[in-house]
């Protein structure tokens, strides 16, 4: 579905990551795991080109996304950012009512819709928030908690029908319960998405990744400077139980991070 290839990211001339390759299955989950500064959500908003929005970045390399380098000259990215979606760090929800917020992406995007309440309520239904707010569809969404706010910016992601959805540590900010039901919400997707999460938490990627991507910080040789680089990637089970590399095996038992 999704291909990195040789991709490195930059900001200026400082390469904050470097020769990434790394493939993310259909349908699948696929953690990105390491320490703060390792390059993790550099990477992932590399995925949708969230990276062309600041000042002075660079990818060089491919991403692939069925078959088209994302990063082309003839590609739009904001065709690029509507079929791979984000979902932050924070919960985002524009100041407008549930509704509407929903409703934002198709209608700027021009997408043809038949029944515009039929979309809402299926995007709110697949986001597991449908019964807690379909009687107040026209309040305020910051009237939500922070978890109702996360799972209406993922309704609102899925409204403009993506085929893959990023995740910049979406349980950050939440408490557990708003952690669980997220997560619950994550294996739910997967049979029509691809999904790909960046998180500091090693037991959530434990609970629903298919595939993990160990990433941490190396130090160049010639010139002391620090980057991001992926240093193992493979079945979950396999990354969190046997570890190929003595670095991974560190990170995960608590050793460095």
């Amino acid at each position: 579905m999704l291909r990195c290839v040789g991709v490195d990211v930059s900001y200026g001339d400082f390469r904050a990551v470097r020769g990434v390759d790394l493939d993310f299955g259909l349908h699948e989950i696929t953690a990105l795991i390491g320490p703060s500064g390792c390059g993790k959500s550099t990477l992932l908003r590399s995925l949708n080109r969230m990276n062309d929005l600041v000042e002075g970045a660079r990818v060089d390399g491919q991403v692939i996304f069925q078959g088209q380098d994302l990063y082309a000259r003839d590609v739009d990215p904001i065709e690029v950012r509507r079929r791979i979606g984000m979902v932050f760090q924070k919960p985002n929800p524009f100041p407008k009512s549930i509704y509407d917020n929903i409703a934002y992406g198709p209608r700027v995007t021009g997408m043809r819709v038949e029944s515009m309440d039929d979309l809402v309520e299926e995007a709110l239904t697949r986001a597991a928030l449908w019964t807690e707010v379909k009687d107040k569809l026209k309040q305020s969404a910051f009237g939500l908690s922070g978890g109702q706010q996360q799972r209406l910016c993922i309704a609102r992601t899925i409204a403009v029908q993506p085929d893959v959805i990023l995740m910049d540590e979406p349980c950050s900010a939440l408490d557990p319960i708003a952690t669980s039901r997220i997560e619950d919400l994550m294996e739910s997707l997967r049979d029509d998405y691809t999904i790909v999460i960046v998180t500091h938490n090693m037991q959530q990627a434990a609970r629903v990744a298919d595939r993990t991507a160990f990433f941490t910080a190396q130090v160049d040789k010639d010139n002391g400077e620090r980057f991001g680089s992926l240093i193992e990637f493979g079945p979950t089970t396999q990354i969190f139980e046997r570890p190929n590399d003595q670095r991974t095996e560190d990170y995960i038992s608590g050793k460095f991070g």
